[in-house]
């Protein structure tokens, strides 16, 4: 119950709502819980001849179904605002929350739980919020009024009242339990079955390629199938609650009405309480019958605020010092005995790395495959702290700056060049909001992508479709590469962002970062020598560790390492020119 605490702060924004909402149920239940017992004096005034009284009864009776009516329509409205309104600001809370989250925390839940968490669950969550205002605050006023309206009816067999409702709760609280099971199974099978469907869709074309349709949908249905035996199971359960709520109540209204035909003749008045006994008893049973499918709803939904709440309970791995200056640190970048090893790893994927590099270098980063050079640059961009030692960009300990001092440092373009839905103007100015256009046509120029933007008539407004289908892989690295550009960070970091390029077009890249950004610090991860041999200075990385430094000269003379790399891809060329 705890994680209905998160809601709190979200209804104090919608008091008028809320208060409304409250109103119309108690208005609405209250006017018809009373209809059954105008209906028992109606009777008893025909008995009586009281034809006045039943007149006027009767107005009242159409009265209190007026207002009922007009009450429900008011509480449905009013419901309805509060629920979807607190959905809403509880969905960009949680939204916002996981934007303070790092790599690691991503990593830990997993983007497909997080997409369901962020839909799925505020749906169980919503539903649940109109459920509370439209039916469950509703139920206790009918369970409690009808229950008082039974024994009053018929003081003596009040046992029978109390009989049926001890074994409905009964039976309702034991399936309440089994089912709160089964709906965590059903929201962690949920989680799988996203996981694997955007996972198959992002690797669409090596499924393709590979023809790995066939496993794909074996595997997809395998989890698809457990969650559908989840949903019959709760299926069951479900077909048999209100069969067994309606038996019992049945049983009961049989019961009571042979007792009163047993001693009708001493109790001659009896005749006129078994119908609003038995409009009582069943709107005792609807009511129970509705919270009954309310709870289990809420069982759900109980579900959903727990890991709604474990998103927001979650502290970010990463932390920044909000209170430290707000501008860029500087162009300066020192490891200080940097060890890094993943959360989930066992071993160091970077070991005592020690360097310093000046403000305005170009930095080559090279290495065989799993030598840690996106690491590397990783930590320079703080998307991970290191496990040991420490990293400094301006004189300035990372974990003592802002992040927003950081974001405006550093500039980071990633090998897989993600765009965004919209257009490449807007692609482009994620790295400066206020980038003007001679400011993008500056950097498309830089990054080599003038030349394909320029054929369209729209130019930078021309759209870019969802995952960026509409643009060829070189296409979108020279996009994401304008788009750290535009930044105008001292630090710029290219993880292997020229590797779709052609030869003419990455040479055409690196010789605009030469001369077009003097004063930029720019780090150039390659697996190819010849993209970073005009560096300022290169690192070689193997297996982890820093284990030479220098120019693409000095290397060649001095380290085996970067010999090796230099004279393998050389002779690959050879062989590729023959």
């Amino acid at each position: 119950m705890n994680s209905f605490k998160i809601l709190i702060p979200h209804f104090k924004n919608y008091k008028k709502d809320l208060v409304f909402a409250l109103i119309s149920i108690l208005v609405s239940a209250l006017s018809g819980l009373y209809q059954p017992k105008l209906l028992e004096n109606i009777q008893k005034a025909l008995m009586a001849e009281q034809r006045q009284s039943v007149i006027q009864d009767e107005i009242l009776l159409i009265a209190l179904g007026i207002i009922a009516i007009i009450a429900g329509i008011f509480n449905v409205y009013y419901a309805s605002r509060l629920a979807q309104g607190v959905t809403s600001d509880l969905r960009e809370e949680t939204y916002a929350k996981i934007q303070s989250f790092s790599l690691e925390n991503i990593e830990k839940f997993s983007a497909g739980s997080l997409t369901t968490r962020l839909i799925n669950d505020m749906n169980q969550i919503m539903n649940m919020i109109m459920q509370l205002f439209m039916q469950m605050l509703r139920m206790p006023i009918l369970i409690v009024g009808s229950f008082i309206f039974c024994i009053i009816i018929i003081p003596r067999f009040w046992w029978a009242t109390i009989f049926m409702v001890a074994l409905i709760f009964g039976f309702g609280f034991f399936v309440l339990k089994r089912m709160n099971a089964l709906f965590e199974k059903y929201q962690a099978k949920m989680d799988q079955i996203s996981n694997q469907a955007q996972e198959t869709l992002q690797g669409v074309r090596v499924v393709k390629s590979f023809n790995q349709g066939p496993q794909e949908i074996k595997k997809f249905n395998q989890t698809s199938n457990k969650l559908n035996d989840y949903n019959i199971v709760i299926g069951y359960w479900f077909s048999a609650v209100m069969p067994a709520f309606q038996l019992i109540a049945y049983l009961v209204i049989t019961l009571v009405v042979y007792l009163i035909g047993q001693s009708i003749t001493a109790h001659p008045s009896d005749v006129t309480v078994i119908s609003p006994f038995v409009n009582y008893v069943l709107t005792l049973l609807w009511a129970v019958m509705i919270a009954g499918m309310v709870m289990m709803q809420f069982a759900r939904a109980t579900i959903s605020l727990g890991r709604i709440d474990e998103i927001l309970k979650t502290e970010p791995t990463v932390k920044f010092n909000e209170k430290a200056f707000k501008k860029p640190l500087g162009g300066s970048v020192e490891f200080d005995h940097v060890s890094f090893t993943y959360p989930d790893g066992d071993k160091a994927t970077l070991e005592d790395i020690s360097f310093k590099i000046p403000a305005g270098k170009m930095v080559g980063i090279v290495g065989a495959t799993g030598s840690g050079k996106s690491t590397l640059a990783q930590l320079i961009a703080r998307l991970y702290d290191p496990t040991k030692g420490k990293v400094e960009i301006g004189g300035h300990n990372l974990r003592d700056v802002s992040e927003e001092s950081l974001r405006k440092t550093v500039a980071f373009v990633l090998q897989k060049a993600i765009l965004f839905s919209g257009t490449i103007a807007s692609n482009l100015k994620q790295g400066n909001s206020r980038a003007k256009l001679h400011e993008l046509q500056r950097a498309a120029d830089m990054a080599q992508a003038s030349e394909f933007i320029q054929r369209y008539n729209d130019s930078f407004d021309h759209e870019v479709e969802e995952r960026s289908a509409n643009f060829s892989g070189g296409q979108k690295q020279r996009l994401s590469i304008a788009r750290g550009l535009i930044s105008k960070s001292p630090i710029l970091i290219l993880d292997d962002s020229t590797s779709a390029l052609d030869a003419e077009s990455e040479k055409k890249v690196q010789e605009a970062l030469e001369h077009e950004l003097p004063d930029t610090t720019t780090f150039i991860i390659a697996e190819k020598i010849v993209s970073v041999k005009n560096a300022d200075t290169i690192l070689v990385l193997d297996e982890g560790k820093l284990v030479a430094q220098g120019t693409h000269e000095e290397l060649l003379k001095t380290s085996p390492v970067y010999q090796e790399i230099y004279n393998t891809q050389r002779a690959k060329n050879a062989g590729g020119e023959k």
